[in-house]
């Protein structure tokens, strides 16, 4: 058990980004069902040990990281600025991605009732988006989703454990963009 643990571990140590479980299972000799529970058990065993890295998994794939804990420590090693924050409007076209995905600009601009194109070039440039592909309808639009670098950075393993978005909620945002509607067209 201790040398496909070792194994496990050097796979996702040198892949460096994410690896389906399936291939871990191919790489080991095991089947999936065997090699998730063999990095389950090593998730909490590398959490019990309060070790400086974690294994998170990230829908039916497996990535070895370091704890957010220790970022500090690393960016007094690598000297890089601070991370990034996202302004309202950037998080707020992401939120409409994550719920919405696929999402077409145009769909992304219906919603927001603005142009959104810094906001969509940012979260391409700060991993959290990418183009899946094309919509089939005239002129082909590109259609927009999530990347596991937004899974990664939210704390989840796949869409479905996003928070469910209230009703409530979605009839005050309403609301409100019936009434910033009413005043444009007032102006």
């Amino acid at each position: 058990m201790k040398e496909l643990e070792a194994a496990v571990e050097a796979i996702l140590f040198a892949c460096g980004e994410s690896v389906e479980t399936a291939k871990i299972a191919k790489a080991i000799g095991q089947d999936t069902e065997t090699t998730r529970k063999l990095i389950r058990n090593m998730m909490d065993r590398y959490e019990q040990e309060d070790r400086g890295i974690r294994i998170v998994e990230l829908e039916d794939a497996f990535q070895m990281c370091t704890k957010t804990e220790m970022y500090d420590y690393l960016v007094r090693i690598a000297k890089q600025p601070r991370k990034t924050e996202l302004t309202d409007v950037v998080l707020e076209t992401l939120s409409i991605i994550a719920y919405k995905q696929p999402v077409t600009k145009l769909e992304l601009e219906k919603i927001r009732g603005v142009k959104c194109d810094h906001a969509v070039n940012k979260l391409i440039e700060y991993n959290l988006v990418k183009e899946l592909g094309r919509l089939d309808a005239p002129g082909r639009p590109l259609l927009f989703g999530t990347t596991e670098e937004f899974l990664r950075s939210f704390g989840v393993q796949s869409i479905a454990d996003l928070p469910p978005v209230s009703q409530v909620k979605m009839e005050d945002f309403k609301a409100e963009a019936e009434e910033e509607v009413r005043m444009t067209l007032k102006v």
